[in-house]
């Protein structure tokens, strides 16, 4: 397939914001495509060259796609960038600098879905000497046999912003809708395989029931509905129910497929190098192959003292001195739940048998590996008493479960409820940065902050507190690390400001929440401040529209 064709579609996506419609341009696009570009149309059109689940980046950066619009065009870099202030978007840019070349280069190849997305899977695996230019011109290359609007859409996905309105539950949709599939089935299995491409070929097969959980490959985990009270918290899961501390460390999945143990974050992130002392310890566990589902907890190695998770995020991101890192900063991992085991997956099955399994095979080690701490009742003076003990051990609260419940990758079924000590803090997404002055002017310094809408970010206030001036290698939470790591996500700027991929999450606290015209959520934050940057949370799990209504209306009873 031409990836003209694509290029076109995404104009018609971009030209309506009615969802249904949006859905309906792409079902008929999809039916009319032939299967071996199935996969990688339906990877496109979400925006990537790589399914969620895989962990390799594209690592290009806005300041190299300059670069590669001015080998294509043979215009200076200087004017693509004054091109930029003006038109806010590399995309947009792109699009105008080749309607402005005077020809065609000469023995231009026509461009291919498949080529277009070779290309840049190649800037993932180019590292060392002469890299920089060689994935600079794998990009120059596809932009230099593009037209205007081809050259803008590669632009935007090498970004991996396409600004067309398209996310998850558009295309889930559209994939049920093109291939006669009920769309409970396709979300579910998204949920397990975490690829749109894998989801969409099986969908046109009609094999989407021989979707199989597979140890190594990470997938959506079970997601736990907030309660506000004790009753709400038995009403949502019923009872008698199962009580678990709330850890206040990060969610990880750990796969065992037989040769080789695996780690993921929530968000899918592989973070196996990062946590040697957690490979070892799970290497104890009885079983050939499984996937457990656990919190993983820091402890003060001299005390035994449990720790918030902002003092072992660091270690989500180094990669290097892993080692030494897991003696400064270890963890202890606590088990409380089994998805796959021997061969078999447990998901149809209920919480108590596979907690019972769980139990059978983890002989635990207290600062090194257990299973979570387990009340089941249905009493509410028990349940006041095990939320008081798990806040004073240093953890968030509890968590209630259906005994009965099966597991659902992805969902806020109604199976978990959370019960936290502490409810007002929102976790939003940065969208948008300016950079500082003074002192502060080589820094990021202002966050436009987000929250999620179904597939949208609405915007809820600006936040520029909260982050240290000190710079402190491996975390985010000083202005140099985090301006390092928004630059890497640029997608277009304006003057002082500059937009960015939305990726990077933080917990933010605030004084009030108030009505504002201002931004488009129709609420502001009063004297926000940045509690922590959350590495291990996946945007599907940030704060809704419908969590700051309530949030609002709650504080003005």
């Amino acid at each position: 397939m031409r990836y003209v064709e694509l290029a076109e579609l995404y104009n018609r996506l971009a030209d309506t914001s009615k969802r249904l419609e949006k859905t309906d341009i792409i079902a008929d696009f999809l039916k009319n495509t032939k299967k071996e570009d199935l996969e990688n149309v339906v990877c496109l059109l979400n925006g990537r060259v790589f399914p969620l689940w895989d962990s390799r980046k594209i690592g290009f950066s806005s300041r190299l796609l300059i670069k590669a619009i001015s080998s294509a065009t043979g215009s200076s870099v200087d004017n693509i960038e004054k091109e930029l202030n003006k038109l806010g978007d590399l995309g947009d840019v792109a699009e105008l600098e080749i309607s402005r070349k005077s020809q065609k280069t000469l023995f231009s190849e026509t461009l291919t879905i498949k080529k277009v997305a070779d290309n840049i899977r190649r800037l993932s695996d180019m590292e060392g000497s002469g890299s920089v230019d060689r994935k600079i011109g794998l990009v120059a290359e596809l932009i230099t046999n593009s037209n205007g609007t081809e050259a803008k859409y590669i632009s935007r996905t090498v970004l991996e912003v396409l600004r067309v309105g398209i996310a998850d539950g558009i295309i889930k949709d559209a994939i049920a809708k093109a291939f006669d599939q009920e769309i409970k089935t396709v979300d579910e299995a998204f949920d397990i395989l975490a690829d749109h491409g894998e989801v969409a070929l099986l969908a046109n097969e009609n094999k989407l029931g021989d979707v199989k959980l597979k140890p190594g490959r990470p997938l959506k985990l079970m997601l736990a509905v907030l309660s506000k009270s004790i009753e709400e918290g038995f009403s949502a899961v019923g009872t008698p129910a199962a009580l678990e501390y709330k850890y206040d460390g990060f969610r990880m999945q750990i796969h065992n497929d037989g040769k080789k143990i695996s780690l993921f974050t929530r968000g899918m992130e592989d973070v196996t190098k990062q946590f040697p002392d957690v490979v070892k310890a799970v290497s104890k566990i009885k079983g050939k192959n499984f996937i457990v589902d656990c919190e993983v907890v820091g402890y003060e190695p001299k005390t035994g003292k449990y720790l918030p998770f902002q003092k072992i995020s660091q270690r989500i991101r180094r990669k290097y001195d892993t080692e030494e890192m897991a003696k400064q900063f270890p963890v202890e991992i606590n088990a409380f739940d089994l998805i796959y085991y021997e061969g078999k997956k447990l998901l149809s099955n209920r919480f108590e048998d596979r907690r019972e399994l769980l139990k059978k095979i983890i002989k635990e080690i207290p600062r090194e590996i257990v299973l979570s701490k387990l009340l089941i009742t249905d009493d509410d003076k028990k349940v006041q008493k095990f939320f008081k003990e798990s806040v004073k051990s240093g953890h968030e609260g509890v968590m209630f479960k259906s005994l009965g419940a099966p597991y659902k990758p992805g969902r806020y079924v109604g199976y978990i409820a959370k019960l936290k000590e502490v409810m007002d803090a929102l976790d939003l997404v940065v969208v948008k940065a300016e950079w500082g002055e003074g002192k502060r002017a080589s820094w990021l310094t202002s966050y436009t902050v987000a929250c999620k809408d179904g597939d949208n970010f609405l915007e809820v206030g600006k936040v520029s507190t909260g982050l240290k001036e000190k710079f402190e290698e491996g975390e985010l939470d000083n202005f140099e690390n985090m301006t390092n790591e928004l630059k890497k996500i640029v997608v277009s700027q304006k003057g002082n400001a500059v937009m960015v991929k939305p990726q990077i999450v933080v917990e933010v606290s605030y004084e009030e929440i108030q009505k504002s015209p201002t931004y488009a959520s129709g609420y502001a934050l009063r004297f926000p401040r940045i509690l922590q940057v959350r590495y291990d949370k996946p945007l599907n799990e940030i704060s809704t529209i419908g969590n700051v209504e309530e949030l609002y209306k709650s504080q003005n009873k």
